[in-house]
């Protein structure tokens, strides 16, 4: 929807952090164990106990912190974020506030369709902080059930807070996925919404022209969202919402007194729905850490974790695009596969010598393959090596397109090689000689589709492609069509 009022659009992402063990002590962070089985004293909050940081979670936060083009400041501390939840038994979590482990970056977006013109989405900071328990919610015979599960408390999170850049629900979308895109190629996070593993919170609201001047109404909070589709949905209702709020009472928006307010996103029905008005800073108390020593990074750990960052997706696409002359849809769907299936690309490209042909089948053979079999490339019964052949022969004219995947649907069925599945499935290769003889008898057996070529009905070269396809199969009905229209000009 087109709105004549600013849209003012920014997110809050929960990463959680690849590591094998909590931020501040030793329990497990793996997911699925029973309810209430990887916790200890400490992440419980326990009379006594002292944190003790986990340096993995450092390098990961920084990792990434690097390649959102942030700042790193070389001196951070901890501190205490007080509030109450029935899941957070310590009554506080241990967050940064005022000295964050970086700060002021940006992540370039884009997309494809062309919906938005390329842009930078500013990070106003990225920090590490431990996570709370979980509520699980249910209401069975009749009475509502609520339970706690303490395994998630003390996880380590990195928070990304981006600036309020994004002009639309499209735009958030992208800058999410390419976020996710990011992470996942640099090993920080699986990304997992299901389980948790990426969480976002939506800020949204409208800056409005008015005869005193611009006014931007108070700030939404969208929570419960659990994929990037839903966000974009819930953002598509709001800025609608907003919009014919504004306009039918000319005033601010918001909970009482207009403060900022928190709406959680009802997937079934489609809307947004009032949860409560939200908490300032001054709300938390933040006051440092006195558990934890300030953390102090060097030039050289710093400039260790840049050179550990590899291919970024951004720069991969521009190397695809560049090398193998393939469009920014085709490299976006590429790169958005993950790396490993960019890998088998790039060797299939290399192989078969046409990157275009190459981006084609992996996109549309090799892909659904995978995705009716559920199945990871590396599963993947056609080596890059095995299927560059095929396309050869495909491309210069042995094989149809058609016949050429009827092939690679042999190959990855019986797991066996090029030669050998064609053999067994009774297809050839037609030589050129061979063919010619073929169009030459078809076009004497059919003197009226000749006068009509001849006319310029070049429509009625169908009929003969129909006929050599009857005695034979193997032929490839784009070379019937052009030796046949060359035979025909020359008669």
């Amino acid at each position: 929807m087109s709105t004549p009022h600013k849209v003012v659009i920014g997110l809050e992402v929960h990463v959680q952090l690849d590591t094998r063990t909590k931020l501040f002590c030793s329990c497990s962070t793996q997911f699925g164990a029973p309810p209430n089985t990887q916790t200890c004293p400490l992440c419980i909050g326990m009379p006594g106990t002292l944190p003790v940081m986990n340096r993995r979670a450092l390098e990961l936060g920084m990792k990434a912190a690097l390649a959102l083009n942030c700042e790193i400041p070389r001196f951070t501390k901890w501190d205490r974020k007080n509030y109450y939840y029935p899941d957070l038994p310590k009554g506080y979590q241990i967050s940064q506030f005022d000295l964050p482990m970086s700060c002021d970056g940006y992540l370039p977006i884009s997309d494809a369709k062309g919906r938005f013109e390329p842009k930078r989405v500013g990070i106003i900071r990225a920090h590490l902080e431990e996570d709370a328990g979980k509520s699980m919610h249910a209401e069975a015979a009749g009475k509502a059930d609520s339970r706690i599960d303490l395994n998630r408390c003390g996880t380590p999170l990195l928070e990304i807070v981006s600036e309020p850049d994004m002009r639309s629900a499209e735009e958030a979308k992208a800058f999410l996925t390419e976020l996710k895109l990011l992470l996942v190629y640099l090993g920080v996070s699986d990304c997992n919404m299901q389980e948790g593993s990426l969480r976002v919170d939506a800020n949204i609201n409208l800056h409005v022209d008015t005869s005193e001047g611009t006014k931007a109404t108070p700030i939404v909070e969208v929570k419960n969202m659990n994929s990037f589709r839903a966000v974009e949905r819930a953002l598509a209702y709001e800025i609608v919402r907003q919009t014919e709020a504004w306009e039918e009472t000319h005033t601010e928006l918001g909970g009482p007194g207009g403060f900022k307010t928190t709406r959680g996103w009802d997937e079934s029905a489609q809307v947004t729905r009032p949860q409560r008005t939200k908490e300032e800073s001054s709300d938390y108390r933040y006051f440092p850490e006195p558990d934890l020593v300030p953390v102090t990074v060097t030039e050289d750990q710093i400039e260790q974790s840049r050179q550990s960052l590899g291919e970024l997706p951004a720069a991969l696409r521009t190397r695809l695009e560049a090398t193998y002359e393939i469009t920014p849809y085709d490299s976006d769907v590429l790169v958005n596969q993950g790396r490993a299936l960019v890998d088998y690309y790039i060797e299939l490209a290399e192989a078969c010598g046409d990157g275009k042909q190459a981006a084609n089948w992996v996109q549309q053979d090799v892909l659904r393959t995978l995705n009716e079999r559920q199945i990871p490339v590396e599963q993947f019964p056609v080596s890059a090596a095995a299927l560059a052949p095929l396309l050869e022969k495909v491309r210069c004219g042995k094989l149809d397109a058609n016949r050429g995947r009827e092939v690679l649907a042999g190959m990855v069925e019986l797991g066996r090689g090029l030669e050998d599945v064609m053999r067994e499935m009774g297809i050839a290769e037609v030589d050129d000689s061979a063919l010619e003889t073929l169009c030459r008898e078809l076009l004497e057996a059919n003197p009226k589709i000749v006068a009509d070529l001849k006319a310029g009905k070049q429509k009625a070269v169908g009929g003969l492609i129909g006929q050599a396809k009857k005695q034979n199969p193997n032929v490839n009905p784009g070379k019937v069509r052009q030796l046949c229209l060359e035979l025909v000009e020359k008669m």
